[in-house]
């Protein structure tokens, strides 16, 4: 009998799991099964794996050819499992995986690593070709966070080489064909590190790269008069904060909003990495989701059927936009739902089988009309709504819900200026801001300010203190209410590149809290 040996992987709810491929040779009657909790792509590579070596001049030998996935209660599905299958059944009576593995520490000698696992992910065609499929680079993009597959060597199909050699620290070969994949293992060639360039603009701060893109598909010169609420969008970006656009219909709430992600600070390599997991495209452009108020909650959350989980709305909007147009027409149910991310910018799905916790660092935009028919704030039109259809209204939104919004905005009807400020411009005091917080080391967003960062950065003076104080007494602001007070006073300090939080920051910061 001989036996042999390549990785896989496979995910348990986000994370990846390593999976060994064990191929085994035994004298029976000649068959080719597979074990290992496999689903059904899996059990259908056993055709593609046949044809493609029968195509490379592959000879069976009489004998069962037994593959096992371990461990062995883990489900597995994909076809990406296709290629260390054959790689194993091709390499029978080559040689052993022992002596690739000194081949191989040979050829990297050099550069003083040595290589542990061997990891193979690619589909295969009836012709023998190697295809790539999207479900390979979450996978190597969590077998990569964890140190101690730094020095692992990955096979991957060629046709997706620009794409994964974006990845850092990715130690690859790649291939076109399965003939090519088995010449690699054969007489494996030096490894060529993987070069993390971006074809992005980017600024340097704290010697790290923080990319952004300068093209602006939407625009906010676009966006006639408003100066109120773009000033707030703008505060909004600069610390990443949550903001609630209340307005007349086609007063400009959506125009505003889906604009913000063009002026959001910009992102590391590692954030562009993460992003690309849940689109499958290297881009430094924030994610905007905007679901409509007939999405059911599961769509919005996210769910969990075993390891089967399906990303929510929450979940993509990950390091970027999620917007909400007309507020209150979403179920309140999913509203309060959305306390726990916006908060902790985590959340868990809980279920019999599993029990997944996946990140919501999103920044929540709102849209919403003053009542039912538009016109309450309307100077022009007569508003058709009794007080308690206002109420009724108004309510499906909490008190608790409303207290994480750090910005409230009411919007101008007709009001419509020669002045206008593009989205370039609005950028570009994004970004000197940001760089102003990094010279401070600070290493959050303002809105994420928590504890002693938060004391730290949000210090007042006498005066300033006292203006909080009042406001404070006054309104009956909560402690959360408070520090989302000070967080956007920061941001502002920040567009004036301030040190301190001044008087007028905080009267600023003030007049966009929701009383």
């Amino acid at each position: 009998m001989t036996l042999n040996l390549l990785y896989c992987a496979a995910l348990e709810g986000l994370e990846a799991k390593e999976v060994e491929v064990e191929v085994s040779f035994t004298k029976a009657l000649p068959s080719f099964q597979i074990t290992g909790l496999a689903g059904n792509a899996i059990q259908e590579s056993r055709q593609r794996v046949q044809s493609s070596l029968l195509s490379n001049d592959f000879k069976f030998p009489p004998l069962k050819i037994s593959v096992n996935l371990s461990p062995s209660d883990l489900p597995k599905q994909g076809s990406f499992y296709d290629l260390p299958i054959a790689l194993l059944i091709a390499l029978y009576g080559y040689c052993d995986f022992g002596e690739l593995n000194a081949t191989l520490q040979t050829t990297q000698a050099a550069s003083h690593t040595k290589p542990k696992k061997y990891f193979a992910f690619g589909e295969l065609g009836l012709d023998g070709r190697i295809k790539d499929t999207p479900s390979i680079y979450p996978l190597l993009f969590s077998l990569l966070s964890r140190q101690e597959n730094q020095d692992s060597i990955f096979i991957l199909p060629k046709s997706a080489k620009e794409f994964y050699s974006k990845i850092p620290n990715l130690k690859a070969y790649f291939a076109d064909t399965l003939k090519e994949a088995i010449e690699i293992l054969k007489c494996p060639p030096p490894i060529e590190l993987t070069q993390s360039t971006l074809p992005f603009d980017y600024e340097i701060f704290e010697s790290e790269k923080y990319y952004f893109t300068s093209h602006f598909t939407l625009d906010f010169k676009d966006v006639l008069g408003q100066e109120r609420a773009k000033r707030a969008a703008l505060i909004a970006a600069c610390g990443f904060h949550n903001i609630l656009f209340e307005g007349s219909a086609g007063s400009g709430k959506s125009m505003i909003s889906s604009r913000i992600p063009y002026i959001l600070p910009p992102l590391t390599l590692s954030e562009i990495l993460q992003l690309a997991s849940n689109t499958l495209k290297i881009t430094a452009q924030r994610p905007f989701r905007n679901p409509h108020n007939s999405a059911t909650k599961a769509a919005i959350l996210g769910s969990a059927v075993g390891q089967n989980v399906k990303y929510g709305e929450i979940s993509l909007a990950h390091l970027g936009v999620l917007f909400f147009d007309e507020l209150p027409h979403f179920p309140k149910s999913i509203l309060e739902s959305l306390r726990e991310p916006l908060e902790n910018h985590h959340f868990t799905i809980s279920r019999l089988q599993a029990k997944i916790t996946y990140p919501t660092n999103f920044m929540f935009v709102g849209a919403m009309n003053p009542c039912p028919c538009g016109n309450l704030l309307s100077t022009t039109k007569e508003c058709r709504c009794n007080q308690k259809e206002i109420n009724a209204y108004k309510n499906k939104i909490s008190d608790p819900f409303w207290d994480r919004m750090d910005l409230f905005v009411p919007m101008q009807e007709g009001s419509q200026t020669t002045h206008t400020i593009t989205s370039q411009e609005m950028q570009g005091q994004v970004l000197r801001a940001f760089g102003f917080q990094k010279m401070r080391h600070q290493k959050c967003f303002n809105a994420r300010l928590e504890g002693e960062e938060l004391a730290r950065f949000c210090a007042l003076d006498a005066q300033s203190k006292q203006v909080l104080d009042l406001a404070k007494e006054r309104f009956s602001l909560s402690t959360r209410g408070i520090n989302k007070i000070l967080k956007v006073a920061r941001s502002i300090a920040d567009l004036d590149l301030s040190k301190q939080i001044l008087k007028e920051h905080l009267l600023e910061a003030l007049s966009y809290r929701k009383i």
